[in-house]
């Protein structure tokens, strides 16, 4: 049996085995080590994709990724919860929506944006993955958030992408279109850029926004 050595390999693992308490008690302890930025981006997200290299080369089947899945998505929930409580209920009135693109499946990256968004202090909607055009627009009007967050993986969702990015980009309060995912980090999406438009490859490139880009493009009394 081969020994895991990498922290990421060794969260997959717990993970995979699907054993829910020895995830958390070794993020836990990883938080201990290491600010919450590097545990997203360096160790969850690396096992996840660790995960999903296994399940490419058969080594684990379909129900073994949705198990691993299960477990991470049942860790970040509890650590949301529990940073909650610690932060308070104090938030800025800069809102943020965030959803995968139709028939986008995951998910993972995108609860952590959508922590990293709290973690500044930013109200937030997450409407989760595979969500119709038609209705992200019901809640878009409604919300008026100030940054819509969209999510893909795969190459061949980049029309559906296109689209929503084309639809968005009439919205009369101008938000702030980010585009994440799988496929920001494999592709070149600069075509859809613009002063409207980020392409967010990773939760760095996400932070580094935070720390000095948001001011220039949001306006937070809108």
């Amino acid at each position: 049996m081969k020994i895991l050595t990498k922290h990421h390999e060794k969260l997959a693992h717990y993970f995979l085995k699907g054993d829910e308490e020895e995830a958390l008690v070794y993020i836990e302890q990883l938080l201990l080590e290491y600010p919450r930025l590097y545990l997203y981006e360096d160790i969850i997200t690396p096992a996840m994709y660790f995960v999903g290299e296994l399940w490419e080369r058969n080594e684990i089947s379909v129900a073994d990724e949705h198990l691993a899945t299960a477990i991470c998505d049942f860790v970040l929930s509890k650590v949301e919860a529990d940073t909650l409580s610690i932060r308070g209920d104090h938030q800025k009135r800069l809102k943020a929506l965030l959803f995968g693109v139709e028939d986008e499946q995951h998910y993972i990256g995108l609860k952590m944006v959508a922590e990293s968004f709290k973690e500044q202090g930013w109200r937030v909607r997450y409407l989760g993955p595979n969500l119709e055009m038609n209705h992200s627009l019901i809640q878009i009007h409604h919300y008026k958030p100030h940054v819509i967050g969209l999510s893909a993986a795969l190459s061949y969702r980049l029309p559906t992408l296109k689209e929503l990015v084309k639809e968005f980009l009439t919205l009369e309060w101008k938000p702030i279109i980010m585009i994440g995912g799988r496929m920001a980090r494999k592709f070149e999406l600069e075509e859809l850029e613009s002063d409207q438009v980020i392409i967010i490859k990773d939760l760095n490139h996400l932070n580094k926004w935070f720390n000095d880009g948001r001011a220039g493009v949001v306006n937070e009394t809108s």
